[in-house]
C-alpha cells in the first residue's frame, strides 16, 4: 500500500479587492476574448465555496522551502467542499502563508455536482477563483458535452468559457442530448390494443343490427 500524504491548508478569505477589479474594467476582458473562437455556457461546475478549506493528498511530497512551492506527485487528489480535483502531479504556490495558485499537471479531472471537466493540465487562481484547463479539454454535464482546447471556469459567476484554438476551423464543439417526448398513452400507440378494440366495435354494431330482421 502506497503511502499517503495529506495535508489541510488554512481556510481562504475572500477577495474583495479582486472582484472590484474585475468589476471596474469589464470593457477590458471582452476585446481581447474575440480575438479567439469560443464559446460561453452557463454548463458550470455548480455553486462552490472557495473559502472551505483546501485538502491535498498524494503518493509523495516535495516542498521547496525557497520557492514555497509543494509539489505532490502521483494519485493526487485536491478537495475543497463539494469539488475534487484529481491530476498525477499537483504544484502548490504560497505567498504570506496562504496558497495561491494550484497548478496540475497529466490527466486533470475535475468533478462537482453539476460536471466535469478534463484536460492535459488545469491551474486553479485562488485569488480571482478561476479554473483554466488546457489541452483536450472536455466538458461534461449529464449527457451533454463540450469539446475545446482551452476552458476557463469563473467560480463567482458560474459561467464556463471554452476556447477552439488549434481544433479544426477553430471551432468549439458541442453535443446536446433534447429530453424525449412524451407522447399520450391511446395516440402514441395507433396499432395497440386499444386500437384493436376499435376495430372490433363495427362488428358487434353490425351483429345487432341484423338481430331483429332475424326474427
Amino acid at each position: 500500500m502506497r503511502p499517503a500524504v495529506c495535508l489541510s491548508l488554512i481556510a481562504l478569505l475572500s477577495a474583495p479587492g479582486a472582484l472590484a477589479e474585475q468589476q471596474a474594467t469589464p470593457a477590458a476582458t471582452p476585446a481581447k476574448k474575440i480575438q479567439q473562437p469560443s464559446a460561453a455556457t452557463n454548463l458550470g461546475l455548480g455553486k462552490h465555496d472557495s473559502n472551505a478549506p483546501i485538502n491535498v493528498s498524494s503518493d509523495n511530497f516535495i516542498g521547496d522551502l525557497a520557492t514555497k512551492v509543494g509539489t505532490y506527485i502521483g494519485n493526487v487528489l485536491v478537495i475543497q467542499g463539494d469539488m475534487r480535483l484529481r491530476a498525477d502531479k499537483v504544484k502548490v504556490n504560497v505567498a504570506q502563508g496562504k496558497p495561491t495558485r494550484i497548478e496540475a499537471g497529466g490527466r486533470v479531472v475535475v468533478n462537482a455536482p453539476n460536471g466535469t471537466a478534463t484536460g492535459d493540465n488545469g491551474i486553479y487562481e485562488l485569488g480571482p477563483r478561476t479554473i483554466t484547463m488546457t489541452g483536450h479539454v472536455v466538458l461534461t454535464k449529464e449527457k451533454d458535452v463540450m469539446r475545446g482546447t482551452k476552458l476557463v471556469m469563473d467560480l463567482n459567476t458560474n459561467l464556463a468559457h471554452m476556447y477552439a484554438q488549434g481544433m479544426p476551423g477553430n471551432r468549439v464543439q458541442g453535443l446536446f442530448i433534447p429530453p424525449p417526448q412524451k407522447n399520450g398513452g391511446t395516440t402514441s400507440k395507433p396499432d395497440g390494443q386499444k386500437s384493436g378494440q376499435g376495430q372490433q366495435k363495427p362488428a358487434d354494431t353490425a351483429q345487432s343490427s341484423t338481430a331483429p330482421s332475424g326474427k
